[in-house]
């Protein structure tokens, strides 16, 4: 067999594995709601947890996930009550909620989720990615509590979240690494927020037109997306085994 049948063979075996992981899975915010989400990938004890933008639904990942698990992560990607569907997967926490309640009104579905990764899935180390109005939730979380996530990942964080100017304000109170980045024609929203983190932050601005939300990942300028994506990761979400030797 040639070495590019075997390097074939062993890509798809990796996918096949990857996916035969990939588990839909409930559980409870604190005000009682079912939180539908999808969790997927082996062998690290780092979870990322992945929230999708408005409108949307876990779906928004079905691409994402997958290069983050060959990566050596697990990931988490949650249906909040705040969406509708996307890439023809349906948003089920919205469902059973039956209408929007609004942007603000999904943090208790971020917290059990972080809750969840730490929990459940016994992870060492969570990290989250936030996407439009679930970026802005996710700096304003791991603004008011340590325990929420070990770094940030933020696609097209905005003030979306009343009063005006908590995003930013909350992301002075950040003692975690972060990740901000947006489409090249948002950077000018970001920036406000990045200026106000004192931790380590990384603000990607790129060369390409990009795309509001973390849908970015999928366009045609992903490629530089993830360069930086990956070195963000690679500096500051270390792979922990689950083994204990």
């Amino acid at each position: 067999m040639s070495r590019a049948l075997i390097f074939m063979s062993f890509l798809t075996a990796l996918f096949f594995h990857t996916a035969a992981q990939a588990e839909t899975v409930q559980f409870k915010a604190a005000d009682g709601v079912v939180i539908t989400a999808q969790a997927g990938g082996t062998g690290a004890g780092t979870v990322i947890v992945l929230f999708h933008m408005a409108g949307a639904s876990r779906g928004e990942y079905n691409e994402i996930a997958p290069r983050l698990h060959q990566l050596g992560y697990r990931t988490l990607a949650v249906d909040q009550r705040s969406g509708r569907s996307f890439d023809g997967v349906q948003n089920e926490t919205a469902a059973r909620v039956g209408r929007d309640p609004g942007y603000a009104a999904a943090a208790p579905d971020l917290r059990a989720a972080s809750a969840y990764a730490r929990g459940v899935m016994q992870a060492k180390r969570v990290a989250v990615v936030g996407s439009s109005y679930s970026a802005a939730l996710v700096v304003i979380l791991a603004g008011k509590d340590r325990q929420f996530a070990d770094a940030v990942m933020a696609f097209s964080p905005g003030e979306y979240i009343a009063p005006q100017g908590s995003v930013a304000k909350s992301a002075a109170q950040i003692k975690v690494p972060v990740f901000l980045t947006a489409a090249r024609n948002e950077i000018s929203q970001v920036k406000p927020i990045a200026a106000r983190v004192t931790s380590s932050v990384v603000l990607f601005k790129p060369k390409g037109a990009g795309r509001h939300g973390a849908t970015t990942l999928l366009t045609k300028d992903r490629a530089e997306y993830w360069t930086a994506l990956e070195r963000f990761l690679h500096d500051n979400v270390p792979l922990l085994s689950l083994i204990h030797i």
